[in-house]
């Protein structure tokens, strides 16, 4: 299967065109008109309502692969500290994520996530079969999908976003190059930022409140809050009002930055890899 390379540039324009409300602390609800095109919207052009092979479920009564998703089945992330070799997954329709190669189906994964199209990251190939993050419950949740055909659209993603707790600090990088590196801001201890791998799901134009003008929403979930605001507990990455966050443990488990490095993330393609530790 051929990869395209995503270009930095390019993936931002494409990234800005999502929109909803965003939360203040941890990403809450995102409001009514993104809740129903996540709900009723994000399958365009699935296969919903076949069923698969004898004895399996019916597709359609899978539940969704997205952050309002929680999917306990689902294989934890087995190296949640490895690097992977970039490659990102978009499925071309909905399809359907297993447990295993050729497994029990556990999922299906939408061709958007909120507003944005859904690219995923592969943590390990065999074949035709690809183990993929999954942007639901529980943390570090992954699955499998068969990219067989014209099933999926395959790129390259250098990108990397660290964050290191200890030392609230983030960076970017690409492959041994670093793009850039802030200090940030995290969850305070009651409601810590979770550990582990992560990655970009959505790009999300703020229209209501003024402390963020885009808010990042990660595949991480906060394990303190089962949900927030009427929303799933997502944790997300946007700016603040002012600096008084930088260098503190002081939000509900989301990751502050500053403008300055949010100018710079916003441009990272859909996918990208977030290590926290």
């Amino acid at each position: 299967m051929e990869r395209t390379e995503i270009p930095r540039d390019s993936a931002a324009r494409t990234i800005r065109r999502g929109r909803s409300v965003a939360p203040s602390r941890l990403l809450a609800a995102v409001g009514a008109a993104v809740l129903a095109l996540l709900v009723a919207g994000c399958g365009g052009g699935s296969d919903a309502g076949q069923a698969n092979a004898a004895g399996k479920p019916d597709q359609a009564a899978l539940p969704e692969a997205t952050t309002y998703g929680d999917i306990p089945q689902a294989p934890k992330d087995p190296e949640p500290g490895a690097a992977t070799d970039g490659e990102v997954l978009h499925p071309k329709r909905e399809l359907v994520v297993h447990d295993g190669v050729d497994g029990t189906p556990i999922a299906r994964l939408p061709v958007k996530q909120i507003s944005s199209p859904t690219w995923v990251p592969v943590i390990k190939r065999e074949g035709d079969w690809a183990q993929i993050l999954l942007p639901s419950r529980p943390n570090g949740a992954s699955g499998w999908i068969n990219t067989a055909g014209d099933a999926v659209e395959s790129a390259n993603n250098d990108y990397v976003v660290n964050v290191d707790r200890q030392n609230f600090s983030l960076e970017i990088v690409k492959g041994d190059q670093q793009l850039g590196e802030w200090t940030i801001g995290i969850g305070e201890p009651d409601y810590p930022t979770p550990a582990g791998r992560a990655f970009i799901i959505a790009s999300i134009k703020e229209t209501v409140n003024d402390y963020s003008p885009i808010v990042l929403p990660l595949s991480a979930h906060s394990e303190s809050h089962t949900t927030f605001g009427g929303g799933p507990g997502t944790v997300g990455i946007h700016t603040w009002p002012d600096n008084s966050f930088v260098g503190k443990a002081n939000s509900d488990g989301c990751i502050r930055v500053t403008k300055e490095a949010l100018d710079e993330l916003v441009k990272l393609p859909l996918g990208t890899m977030v290590n926290i530790v």
